[in-house]
């Protein structure tokens, strides 16, 4: 049996839906069955939340200082902001976007060192954050640079469907530019690995949409997906990754045809995100591809129109806490697996099996 994870969920934005979304998922007991919670925040919020919520059964809490002192059968709260923290419900503030930097730093600090065994982030306000000093447009690109790695994919996962993008977050007018044939062969990579690494898809089908309306109606309306898309499919499938398209992402997603598929690459953010949201809202999952870490978020924003008001839906929270876990424990047995199938070194002999685990 897989050991009880360690779950590190970092507050987000406190004046957002943050910490009700991760109360309302932490009020079942269940949930300290199969991992051990650790909010990066304070204590002093997720009191003046838990107030506004109704029908919450009492909360084992375990208040502390340092992920050293974790408790294992509570819902620890690391305390990382200062006691004077003020909380303004439904209002962004220069307060609330540092609050949600310092929970992040402190969390990635400890997960790098193995205090924590995944990362669960709550909403933040990426205006409000930058205008504060962060320099990034979300955790995803705030994560690819602490780590070190050269390319993520953002990857929105629900049961029925998994959407990654080419480009982010950033302005539309820009997207063009930066759809490259390198850009989405190394998508298509990063992926195919997730897919087999994080989801145990062992021989994965990824479709990959258009840019332009009905995929440039044969260059009538952009040539993008000749020059650039097509050849990113055909590099792809030389090199054995199963990537299918370009599709024309009205038809595509209106017919079903996902449902073909392991994946789905989009060219932009929104034209995976809405047909995503639209599908699977509730209990959308927005997972980080690449990383030497897990790392899931909800798939909804800040909301500060229900903030603090008992209206916001706990499920896409609870969806990336199981997902989280889940895709730790898969990435581990696929690791095994890969790790059983290398030459194994025996006393005068040499093994090298040719697939599945060895048993001593």
């Amino acid at each position: 049996m897989a050991r009880k994870l360690v779950v590190g969920i970092t507050q987000g934005d406190g004046n957002g839906i943050s910490y009700e979304v991760i109360i309302k998922a932490l009020a079942d007991e269940r949930m300290l069955d199969i991992c051990t919670p650790v909010i990066y925040g304070s204590s002093k919020i997720f009191g003046f939340y838990k107030k506004q919520i109704h029908n919450i059964e009492q909360i084992n809490t375990h208040v502390i200082t340092s992920a050293k002192d974790i408790h294992a059968k509570r819902v620890n709260i690391i305390n990382c902001l200062p006691e004077n923290v003020f909380v303004e419900p439904g209002q962004p503030t220069p307060e609330s976007a540092k609050s949600a930097m310092t929970a992040l730093e402190r969390a990635v600090a400890d997960i790098k060192e193995g205090m924590i065994d995944v990362l669960v982030t709550a909403p933040i306000n990426k205006r409000a954050m930058v205008g504060e000093g962060f320099g990034y447009t979300g955790h995803t690109e705030y994560l690819e640079k602490e780590f070190g790695v050269d390319d993520v994919a953002m990857i929105m996962v629900s049961d029925q469907l998994r959407v990654g993008v080419v480009t982010g977050h950033i302005s539309l007018k820009d997207v063009p530019s930066q759809i490259t044939t390198e850009k989405i062969v190394n998508k298509l990579r990063l992926m195919r690995k997730s897919l087999q690494r994080d989801f145990g898809v062992d021989s994965p089908k990824i479709a990959v949409l258009g840019l332009n309306p009905h995929c440039g109606d044969g260059g009538l309306l952009g040539d993008e997906e000749q020059q650039i898309i097509l050849p990113a499919v055909k590099i792809a499938n030389d090199e054995g990754i199963m990537a299918f398209g370009p599709y024309s992402p009205d038809g595509f997603f209106g017919l079903g045809n996902y449902q073909r598929f392991d994946a789905v690459l989009a060219m932009y953010h929104d034209q995976g995100l809405t047909p995503f949201k639209a599908l699977a809202f509730e209990e959308g999952v927005n997972f980080t591809a690449g990383l030497p870490i897990v790392r899931t978020s909800p798939d909804h924003g800040t909301a500060y129109e229900m903030a603090g008001r008992d209206l916001a839906d706990p499920r896409s929270m609870k969806s990336a806490i199981y997902a989280a876990i889940d895709i730790y424990n898969k990435r581990a047995d696929y690791d095994e697996l890969v790790a059983g199938r290398m030459t194994i070194q025996l006393p005068d002999t040499e093994i090298r099996p040719k697939g599945g685990r060895i048993i001593e």
